[in-house]
């Protein structure tokens, strides 16, 4: 697996020793001490991901992981101090693709790092998918989700998120489900990270997120979607 990760990490020791192995691994490896640095280099270079320790000089790693969703998606493995639930659960709200606590083991990122690639690539199925009289519309051709005919940007990670939920209307799936089908691994805190990202979806696709239409929570168990498909 090849690709170009800009590793964003203001500990010269620590930077020295992740860039080697993801190197090893394969890929090339752009290294920045600062955010500034960061959002200079990628305004005119492109990557395939994004190593983003949260902690930096200058800007914030939470709002520099905001800016990279919102431009364009770039996939996120957050590095950093911050362990708590709480902190964790805050960084996947941000959109991050993955979370990694220091300190930690270079072989884990070069693992965290592969799987959140992989999991990024577009699966050509083809499928297309209509609820409630085409009022959603899901496309897995192009990744792209409308709402009455006005797109809905969602990430990678939610995009698929919505279309394993919607692939089977009614069905509950619990978190852990969806932690595997989506995301491709299970560790301690990830299931609670499914919840980040549905109040994330809920914001962005439903009418009244407090009284969702679509993504329906099935209290005790996990969720469900709630659209009637088309014929």
């Amino acid at each position: 697996m090849t690709g170009t990760i800009l590793l964003v990490e203001d500990d010269a020791r620590i930077a020295e020793v992740a860039q080697a192995y993801l190197e090893r691994a394969g890929f090339r490896v752009r290294h920045v001490f600062t955010g500034r640095e960061a959002m200079a280099l990628l305004s005119t270079e492109s990557a395939a991901l994004v190593v983003l320790d949260l902690m930096l000089p200058d800007l914030s790693g939470e709002a520099i992981c905001r800016e990279l969703k919102e431009l364009n998606d770039i996939p996120v493995v957050m590095l950093t101090a911050k362990s708590s639930e709480e902190e964790r659960l805050a960084g996947f709200a941000l959109g991050a693709d993955d979370y990694i606590v220091k300190p930690f083991s270079p072989r884990e990122l070069v693992a965290r790092v592969q799987a959140v690639l992989k999991r990024s690539v577009p699966a050509d199925s083809g499928t297309r998918l209509s609820f409630n009289g085409q009022q959603l519309v899901i496309d897995d051709r192009n990744h792209t989700v409308t709402r009455r005919g006005t797109p809905v940007r969602l990430t990678a990670l939610e995009f698929r998120l919505v279309f394993a939920l919607a692939a089977t209307p009614q069905k509950t799936f619990t978190r852990e489900e969806l932690v595997d089908k989506v995301m491709g691994h299970n560790f301690d805190g990830y299931e609670r990270n499914i919840d980040s990202h549905i109040k994330n979806i809920r914001r962005k696709l439903e009418d009244t997120p407090r009284t969702p239409e679509f993504i329906i929570s099935v209290y005790g168990l996990g969720y469900r979607f709630g659209g009637v498909r088309d014929v």
